[in-house]
């Protein structure tokens, strides 16, 4: 187990991604770096020249994805050499110099989209369903799609270089949270003083120790209230950037302007709510129980994330919980299994924690040319396994959509990003729920974990989704986002989610302030959908049926070929309905009945 704090230079290099797959050095990025711009210059001379005909828009449409591909990996590159050492000077340097080579590219690359709608309709559907075009069929259909909210080519222009300058307040709120800010210490179980970072605080929260959490949560809570007249200031600018994206779009709002792209209706995003809404009864439940496990009188929310004491213990290392994640995915196929066993021989994941990473967990799929990778800060416990099941989801399904769709229908969008990855935890949970059949501790486990995620994913990220919602809806009246007003909401959706069973804290309200996620604005609600698509998809796997195998396999090969909608129906989902959700709060609801009787038989033996 990790006990020192490692650093990038202590940590073994097999526990560490391999970047030389994007670019051998930095030297050979700098390359690359210099080709992308040489190869947007020559693109630009285009301009003008693609109502000459077929083979003019083909070719012009082969060169624009060589570009983007390349530059895709100098973006992808940069970003995770800082990801390793977020103070690192020189890959601060790269990082915002792809950046800024990425508005000059969509500057010098903005005729496309203009001089393409400036053709006969007709036409370009005509194009689409060419076979000759069939790279690039989904592209030019939601091309099409767009042609209302298509700026003119000067103004496509002004819009991309204005990209990084909107991109500001999400630079900022990440030097500030991941290198700036200072959270102090805290007290661990020893009785020692640790240093407090966000990262650490999960750390803190499952103490057994009451004492321990409490001091954790209050000193990070209030550490971010310090600053909360920054942290207002920094997301009224990101709102108001969306905002202003979605007016000069010609969108009736920044919702609409977001959801837009991937053909979802904003009822989608509405009953979500409702639909959660109307489970929080079941979450109350779910937290009285909670309150009897842990046998504190008043739960608090520093209480919610708590181990009970005497829990089962499931630490292992990463080789043999890497070895566990390839069990619990043997329903998917051994295809699949021989593909997955890939990831940690040959260095797609970055493992470990070490001194300034960066915190959380995620997959880049964004390199066409090589692998998926996955960011870590592993821990040896339950948590830990299940966090690299989830990104190994999100690998894999990058891993055949690159693997089946050529680059221009290669990415998925963010709506069906969260499928693959929560599918895999629930895999998990039920593989282990076999495996340790005879074992109540266990079982009390691996059911408790199923919960948590449906309390953090489902409940917790549709209360951020209307969070984030209210917050736009405040700009776009013309009311100030402050500091006090957007504390004020927030404590208040946390007592319509939580207070039925939870003490809520007042230091809460500064909790918004830790949330990366709000900086991509209307992203938070998909976890949420798709965590629901996720437990119908796990269900119909864990059933046997190989139908229903093949249809989700087919899925994790559908790229963004299609809508997202249309590719979770080919899965067998149909999210244009509240269905799937109100059916995930059923099975919530049924776990929870399970979870209860085993506490039932504890108390009994």
């Amino acid at each position: 187990m990790q006990i020192r704090e490692l650093t990038r230079q202590t940590v073994e290099e097999k526990y560490t991604w391999d970047l030389t797959r994007i670019f051998e050095s930095d030297e050979a990025w700098e390359k690359a770096f210099v080709k992308v711009g040489e190869m947007a210059e020559a693109f630009s001379k285009r301009a003008g020249t693609l109502s000459s005909g077929r083979q003019a828009v083909r070719e012009a449409l082969d060169e624009y994805m060589k570009i983007d591909e390349l530059l895709a990996g100098v973006f992808c590159y940069a970003g995770m050499k800082l990801d390793e050492e977020s103070t690192n000077d020189k890959y601060q340097g790269l990082r915002a110099r792809a950046a800024m080579l990425g508005g000059e590219v969509g500057a010098k690359t903005a005729f496309l989209t203009p001089e393409l709608l400036a053709l006969d309709e007709a036409e370009l559907t005509a194009m689409a369903e060419d076979p000759a075009f069939a790279d690039y069929d989904a592209f030019l259909k939601g091309m099409i799609r767009m042609k209302p909210h298509t700026l003119s080519t000067r103004e496509e222009q002004m819009m991309a270089l204005a990209g990084e300058v909107r991109r500001a307040p999400h630079n900022a709120y990440a030097m500030l949270t991941s290198a700036d800010m200072d959270l102090g210490t805290t007290r661990g179980e020893d009785g020692k003083k640790t240093r407090l970072t966000d990262v650490r605080l999960n750390a803190f929260l499952v103490s057994p120790d009451r004492a321990v959490r409490k001091s954790a949560y209050m000193n990070v809570m209030n550490g971010y209230g310090r600053m909360g007249n920054t942290f207002a200031a920094m997301y009224a600018g990101q709102v108001k950037s969306s905002i202003f994206g979605a007016k000069a779009r010609g969108y009736a709002s920044a919702r609409q302007a977001s959801l837009y792209p991937d053909d979802i209706d904003e009822s989608v995003y509405d009953s979500l709510i409702e639909a959660i809404h109307g489970g929080i009864g079941t979450l109350t439940e779910y937290l009285k129980v909670r309150r009897e496990q842990l046998g504190v009188g008043k739960l608090h929310l520093y209480d919610l994330y708590a181990v009970p004491k005497g829990s089962f213990d499931m630490s292992m290392s990463v080789e043999d919980a890497f070895a566990t994640f390839l069990e619990a995915v043997a329903p998917l196929g051994e295809d699949y299994v021989k593909d997955a066993s890939r990831a940690l021989p040959e260095r797609w994941i970055d493992v470990y924690e070490t001194k300034n990473k960066r915190g959380g967990a995620y997959c880049n799929g964004g390199t066409y040319w090589t692998t998926p990778y996955v960011l870590l800060n592993h821990k040896h416990n339950y948590d830990g396994i299940s966090t690299m099941c989830h990104e190994m989801g999100h690998a894999m399904h990058s891993f055949y959509s690159n693997k089946t769709q050529p680059y221009a229908k290669a990415d998925y969008t963010l709506f069906v990003a969260e499928v693959a990855s929560t599918c895999n935890e629930i895999l998990l949970a039920e593989h282990l729920l076999k495996k340790y059949a005879d074992n109540r501790a266990a079982k009390l486990v691996f059911i408790g974990s199923i919960l948590e995620h449906f309390r953090t994913t489902v409940f917790r990220q549709t209360m951020f989704a209307e969070f984030e919602h209210k917050a736009h809806q405040m700009a776009e009246r013309g009311e100030s986002l402050t500091k006090e007003s957007l504390c004020s909401m927030y404590y208040d959706l946390n007592k319509l989610y939580y207070g039925g069973a939870v003490k809520v804290d007042k230091e809460v309200q500064y909790e918004w302030m830790r949330i990366p996620h709000f900086y991509t604005p209307f992203y938070v609600y998909k976890y949420a959908t798709g965590f629901c698509a996720a437990v119908a998809l796990a269900r119909g796997i864990l059933s046997g049926d190989p139908e229903k195998v093949a249809a989700y396999r087919k899925f994790l090969s559908l790229g963004g070929s299609m809508t997202p909608i249309e590719e979770l129906k080919v899965a067998g989902v149909d999210m244009s309905t509240p269905q799937p959700v109100c059916e995930a709060l059923d099975y919530f609801a049924e776990l929870l009945l399970q979870y209860r009787e085993l506490l039932a038989e504890e108390d009994k033996a």
